[in-house]
């Protein structure tokens, strides 16, 4: 069997500047904190970021240092952050008035279906969300225009799919062959993210050996997964 088991630093080691990355989790919950500290390490610049939000300050709720996305934003080492909930860090506004920050907001459903659609393979997804709205006549968040189909008289937005060179996520429990599972809220966009980027690296709170664990522990399979880091801390939020 595959041993997948690197450390962060080797992780993240083929990150260059101006890739586009994933990064789960919610705010401070589920974000791979040991890979945003080894990207930081690494100094990579011009990154575009997806994830679900810019991540927290340092000093919000107690923590001592940035968290998640947070992390790369304190470091300017993003240059644009697709996202669909960014006011929690005030890095990302400051940004976006001095002109060093694009951020592109998508409604969080759409974005994590948009990901999911990279993940599975589709050409996209239909939704209502943002039809009749000026969002139907803009373009996405990589430029390509929106379209407006219509099915059995309703109309649909074709939100198309999201991909990143890289997908940075987190795991309660993994094995060494990259089968893993996130436990609560840590769920967030961990899951969708995982096989949506060309490179998949999970950084996991526990690693076991393949076979130690009943195969439906399990939420995502191995297959999608490049490597594994071990020693995520215990989420904190």
């Amino acid at each position: 069997m595959i041993n997948k088991i690197v450390s962060a630093d080797e992780a993240v080691a083929g990150v260059k500047d101006g890739m586009t990355i994933m990064v789960g989790g919610f705010l401070g919950t589920g974000a791979p904190e040991i890979l945003m500290d080894a990207l930081v390490r690494k100094g990579v610049k011009h990154l575009t970021v997806v994830a679900n939000d810019g991540g927290l300050p340092a000093g919000a709720y107690g923590a001592k240092t940035a968290r998640g996305v947070g992390k790369l934003l304190e470091a300017g080492m993003i240059d644009h952050i697709i996202a669909t909930h960014v006011g929690m860090n005030p890095l990302v506004g400051e940004g976006m008035i001095a002109g060093t920050l694009k951020c592109t907001l998508v409604p969080q459903g759409t974005l994590a279906e948009k990901v999911r659609a990279a993940n599975y393979g589709l050409g996209g997804v239909l939704t209502p969300t943002g039809v009749g709205t000026p969002v139907q006549d803009d373009v996405d968040e990589l430029g390509r225009p929106k379209r407006v189909i219509e099915i059995e008289g309703k109309k649909y937005l074709l939100e198309l799919p999201i991909r990143a060179d890289y997908a940075f996520c987190r795991a309660s429990v993994c094995d060494k062959f990259g089968n893993f599972r996130c436990d609560k809220a840590t769920k967030n966009f961990n899951y969708v993210m995982a096989g949506a980027a060309d490179h998949v690296v999970i950084a996991s709170e526990r690693v076991v050996e393949v076979g130690e664990l009943d195969p439906d522990t399990f939420a995502v399979a191995g297959v999608v997964v490049d490597n594994v880091v071990e020693g995520e801390p215990k989420w904190q939020i």
